[in-house]
């Protein structure tokens, strides 16, 4: 398979020239209206705006589960919830107690497109946020397939933004003296923004080596894997950032009551992270051009779940001082973050590839990321893998088909947040089921999303049969998993 890597019959049936280059770029917490080319009026997105006008903007495209680890075990081994490894956030130290950081490894048996590109002969970077397990575990970056991590292995400790150390592969790099905590609270007095502010601001350096990656590895082919940790909270870009949004949208300061830092700007502090985001993605198509292989190189952005959920009773403000509801985040959408309504799972989409993606197109093909495995060794050429539960998005994002085939149906299974199940079957329909890790779950809920995208009529009275058969679907598709079970009947 090397050599027909190498000749790369991948674009599309069409042989190559040279080896396709790939790039995913992957948010944090970025919610579906969060950019302009998604409906966001307040917070300007010039780069992502252009990467949309340049390629196909997608506008049903699905996160494999409403949060960080379990969604990004799926896009990387191209599982779904029912098979996954990974389905929740649990801390690695949990059932391994020699690991003081880091979330639960994924094995050594786990199959990442990570390995399958490199033994295809490409170079691999991994730059950003991990969260697959520790550096030393089974689920070390370095032990499943990329040459280079660079960034935070653990998300705990990328809740803050000025870490006395981040990781490039298994060395502890320090690079703030004096860290800043990602969490702190501050019931009285004035919240100032400099006390919140370190030395070393953790997204320059990771975009910096973003670049550096490409310049070095522009002779490819490569897959590099941006996991940039914007706009997660904590809220602490640095100052000038921050002054460049209105100070009228801040009337009250957010006072860390919801977790996280304290913050006087909160709303101009988070769109100081989404413009940052754009920014990153501005700079990795300069170096891309500046290295002669931007229009060789696959780009996609997405993000790994919604924007983040209200923070409780006692305050406005949802977890870390976000406002989702001054930004829209949602676009209308129900839920966010944590949740299997399409606010917490429908995410922005964007691919770039001239010549073969279409440029300035808007698609509502259904996707979700399971499907990349399969969709990015479809366009590289390289094999995939047996086994996967994803389908393969090519054929569509180029343009040849209209309809994606898949065998299973999109699903999600998610044991926390109270346990949830999702199911898509045809013709837009979705059936979910809230509070499955509780001893009294919610009724199954069916919407039809073709005519009720925000999920606000509840059909399930009226369609019997597609509770029956999103059932049926699960309970063939879930498999055992004891680090996260779930079972559809409740506890």
């Amino acid at each position: 398979m090397r050599l027909l890597t190498l000749l790369c019959f991948g674009w599309c049936g069409v042989a190559a020239a040279k080896p396709l280059n790939v790039v995913f770029i992957l948010a944090d917490d970025l919610g579906y209206g969060e950019l302009g080319c998604y409906g966001q009026e307040k917070i300007r997105t010039p780069h992502l705006d252009r990467l949309a006008r340049e390629g196909t903007r997608f506008t049903r495209h699905y996160t494999g589960a409403p949060v960080c680890a379990p969604a990004r075990c799926m896009l990387m081994t191209g599982k779904h919830g029912g098979h996954a490894e990974i389905r929740g956030n649990r801390q690695a130290k949990l059932s391994f107690p020699e690991f003081d950081e880091g979330q639960h490894p994924i094995s050594a048996e786990a199959v990442t497109m990570a390995e399958v590109f490199r033994k295809a002969g490409y170079r691999t970077g991994a730059i950003g946020k991990w969260g697959l397990g520790p550096v030393g575990s089974t689920g070390d970056p370095n032990k499943q397939g990329f040459d280079l991590f660079y960034g935070y292995n653990c998300q705990a400790v990328a809740h803050s933004f000025y870490p006395r150390f981040i990781w490039r592969n298994d060395e502890r790099i320090e690079i703030n003296k004096k860290p800043v905590p990602g969490h702190a609270k501050q019931p009285e007095g004035e919240v100032v923004l400099d006390k919140w502010i370190g030395e070393q601001y953790t997204p320059d350096l990771m975009r910096a080596e973003a670049v550096r990656f490409i310049e070095e590895k522009k002779d490819g082919p490569f897959f590099l894997y941006l996991a940039f940790i914007e706009p997660h909270v904590a809220m602490h870009p640095p100052a000038e950032r921050v002054a460049m949004f209105p100070t009228e949208w801040d009337e009250k300061a957010y006072r860390g009551e919801a977790g996280y830092l304290p913050h006087p700007r909160p709303r101009a502090a988070y769109a100081a992270m989404i413009s940052d985001l754009d920014g990153h993605v501005g700079a990795v198509r300069a170096a891309l051009e500046k290295a002669g292989v931007l229009d060789e190189t696959l780009i996609v952005f997405t993000s790994d779940n919604g924007t983040t959920h209200p923070g409780g009773k006692g305050t406005e403000f949802h977890i870390g001082g976000c406002d989702a509801r001054f930004f829209n985040s949602t676009a209308g959408l129900r839920g966010y973050k944590g949740s299997l309504y399409e606010g917490g799972i429908r995410v922005p989409m964007i691919a770039r590839l001239p010549g073969k993606v279409k440029a300035g197109v808007v698609s509502d093909v259904r996707g979700f990321f399971p499907d990349w495995f399969p969709t990015l060794c479809a366009a590289t050429g390289v094999e995939a893998p047996e086994g996967l539960d994803g389908a393969n998005l090519w054929p569509v994002m180029c343009g040849e088909a209209e309809a994606v085939e898949r065998e299973t149906p999109m699903l999600w299974v998610y044991p926390e947040y109270g346990g949830q199940a999702a199911v898509m079957l045809e013709n837009d329909v979705k059936v979910v089921r809230q509070g499955l890790a509780t001893r009294k779950p919610g009724g199954w809920e069916v919407y039809d999303l073709t005519k009720d995208p925000g999920e606000k009529k509840d059909l399930a009275g009226e369609r019997p049969e597609a509770v029956a058969r999103a059932v049926e679907i699960l309970k063939r598709e879930m498999s055992e998993n004891a680090m996260f079970p779930l079972s559809l009947d409740g506890k």
